[in-house]
């Protein structure tokens, strides 16, 4: 077993691993026990109650966090003509078609969010084995290929997330940074829990909000009362 540093020992000793927290107490006990010396990431993971290998419940989606993220977002959109400069004028970092499947193909990937426009979707599956594994692959269930692409970039860069169970029907997500206000990260923790409440397929059988644990990038995780949750936000 690994051994643990002091300064994750000391954070760890704080938390009580039998004991399901409020949401408030998690994230006031997540953001004290932080120990890095940058802004780090608050994270959230949930345990849904469903099979993803099973393709009626798999749960994919994006939300717009209602606080951001607190990440710079660089978006790029493969789009021609008109809508290459309706992306520019709102607010995409990169537009064009394909001198930028070009650009990729040669090992650029300088972006964070790709959209497309559907029309340009041949060009863009050129290279879906080089945007897929990095996670950047635009797809319509999440709103990322469409014509209204002023909408997709204006969201992407006010927070949006996508979020995917894994195969163990975990979904992983940074909820804001731990300079972030309470309310703020409170409010964004919120969204992504009623996004996935709502993207619950009709097959899921028994409980779906299983667990909830907290973190920052390198802190323990605290565990959250799920039942709670549910019944502070209205969940289920």
């Amino acid at each position: 077993m690994a051994k643990l540093s002091k300064k994750y020992a000391a954070a760890l000793a704080k938390i009580d691993r039998q004991k399901r927290y409020g949401l408030d107490e998690a994230l006031t006990l997540v953001r004290e026990i932080a120990f890095g010396k940058a802004d780090e990431t608050v994270e959230i993971a949930i345990n849904l109650g469903v099979n993803p290998k099973h393709a009626d419940q798999a749960v994919r989606g994006a939300v717009v966090l209602p606080a951001g993220t607190g990440k710079v977002n660089r978006v790029l959109v493969f789009a021609k003509g008109d809508k290459e400069k309706e992306a520019l004028d709102a607010g995409a970092d990169y537009a064009g078609g394909d001198e930028l499947v070009e650009k990729i193909k040669g090992g650029w990937f300088d972006f964070d969010t790709c959209i497309a426009t559907p029309n340009m979707m041949v060009s863009v599956g050129k290279i879906g084995k080089l945007l897929g594994p990095r996670g950047l692959m635009p797809n319509p269930k999440v709103g990322t290929v469409t014509f209204e692409v002023a909408t997709a970039v204006k969201a992407a860069k006010a927070g949006k997330i996508e979020f995917r169970a894994e195969k163990s029907g975990i979904i992983h997500a940074g909820i804001g940074k731990r300079s972030f206000e309470h309310a703020s990260l409170k409010d964004n923790a919120a969204a992504l829990l009623e996004a996935l409440v709502k993207a619950k397929p009709a097959t899921a059988k028994g409980t779906y909000l299983r667990a909830i644990t907290l973190c920052t990038t390198h802190s323990p995780g605290v565990h959250v009362d799920t039942v709670a949750v549910a019944a502070e936000f209205k969940l289920l």
